[in-house]
């Protein structure tokens, strides 16, 4: 068994809500019985969220040594113990405490881990950051999980994650756990866009429906709906017409992204200048590029339906007229961007 895949372990839920929504039944007929697209959505793309992103932390502050209780998949179990902790403060107003277990071994070593991943937990979302109101940070190579108002981090396997680059996605399926599924996984809001979506996105989104379906299906939102550019163009696609109801759900629920919409990374440095304007577009949607070769086109809707038929091309201008008021997706070439019709 591959023990670098988080997907085969279940994330340790200890407070009440979470274990009732662990007992829920799953009664969803009529679910298409084909294999969903993937095994698990960290592993889509490493560059959805990236180390150049930017992060919300404010500050990293030492209080002190304390006995605190947090759970270590070692064991595996609850342990009590003297950990570091230290005050993180992201700039969103947001606050969390970082615990250390002291077997790192000096105040040095615990200062880089603490300051380590209250940064990268601040490149997520300030909506999935509400309620991490701990991070546990443990040595061994055992999976990272989420609820308890924490996220658990085993170093060990961080190395692995970060020599895969998902260490970013994974810690995005973590915080959905701490702060999505309480609120929204048993909500007759979710579970009809699970049924009229008669599918899930990965497996184990499917071998765990009341679980892990919300923190399997948020990464593919923010990679579909805010960083379309990120994956292929096949992927995106795959998602959008495998959970077009969820993702709807997510369109509806208000979350602050910041400071994940921030990021103005640019994929390929060496890519010719491309622009697009006026964006929103009422008709006439102007295409300027640096490349001397004839670009191609497609524009899909936000359910995936490719209507490209829809919209007349004339030199370097796209008629959008006949498009309904709404967001498309425009794939140029091999680049895909996020356009709004008014």
């Amino acid at each position: 068994m591959n023990r670098i895949n988080p997907y085969l372990n279940k994330c340790i839920k200890k407070d009440m809500t979470r274990g009732l929504l662990l007992s829920l039944l799953f009664h969803i007929s009529g679910f298409i019985k084909a294999q969903p697209p993937y095994a698990g959505t960290i592993f889509i793309d490493p560059d959805i969220v990236t180390a150049s992103d930017p992060s919300a932390l404010q500050s990293t502050s030492y209080t002190g040594r304390g006995p605190v209780t947090m759970y270590d998949r070692r064991i595996p179990g609850w342990a009590t113990v003297n950990a570091y902790l230290f005050d993180v403060v992201w700039n969103d107003g947001l606050t969390s405490v970082a615990q250390v277990n002291p077997e790192f071994g000096t105040l040095d070593l615990a200062t880089l881990e603490a300051e380590k991943y209250a940064y990268l937990i601040g490149q997520l979302p300030t909506c999935l950051r509400e309620d991490v109101d701990e991070i546990w940070i443990h040595q061994g190579n055992e999976p990272f999980g989420g609820g308890n108002n924490s996220i658990l981090i085993h170093t060990g396997l961080s190395a692995e994650y970060e020599n895969s680059g998902i260490l970013e996605e994974t810690l995005v399926h973590e915080a959905s756990h701490t702060s999505l599924d309480a609120t929204h996984a048993a909500t007759p809001g979710w579970i009809n866009a699970q049924k009229m979506d008669k599918q899930f996105i990965s497996t184990y989104a499917r071998d765990n429906p009341t679980t892990e379906d919300i923190a399997e299906s948020y990464l593919t939102w923010l990679a579909v709906r805010h960083r379309p550019s990120s994956i292929s163009a096949s992927d995106f696609t795959k998602i959008v017409q495998t959970i077009p109801n969820r993702l709807a759900y997510f369109d509806s629920i208000p979350c602050n992204l910041y400071p994940f919409v921030q990021s103005t990374r640019i994929n390929n440095p060496q890519m010719p200048t491309l622009i697009i304007y006026p964006n929103p577009v009422l008709k006439h949607l102007i295409i300027e590029t640096e490349q001397s070769e004839p670009y191609t086109f497609r524009l899909y809707d936000m359910l995936g339906q490719d209507v490209t038929h829809l919209v007349s091309k004339n030199g370097n201008m796209l008629n959008v007229a006949l498009l309904s008021s709404g967001y498309y997706f425009l794939r140029i070439n091999d680049h895909i961007f996020k356009v709004y019709k008014l």
